[in-house]
């Protein structure tokens, strides 16, 4: 899996409770994704943590090759039915 420098440096170091793996299987499979106007691919899926009753909705921002994983947090504003 192809990660930025600044993922590798800061953003893994500020959420080492996300996996990697999850990050893989949202791009694989996302819920919904999104080009941003800086060509970035946003995508959203769904994962359950163990212990956890509700499902947790994972972002993942690659660049514009959809495969290089630059941002990834839990995104606890998506609405489901968001266009």
């Amino acid at each position: 899996m192809k990660t930025t420098r600044n993922f590798d440096e800061q953003i893994r170091r500020k959420r080492p409770y996300i996996r990697l793996s999850w990050c893989s299987d949202v791009i694989a499979d996302p819920l919904r994704y999104e080009v941003q106007s800086d060509s970035r691919v946003r995508y959203w899926g769904k994962i359950r943590r163990q212990g956890e009753a509700e499902p947790r909705i994972l972002r993942v921002v690659t660049l514009a090759d959809g495969e290089t994983i630059h941002n990834e947090f839990f995104d606890r504003g998506y609405r489901r039915n968001q266009a």
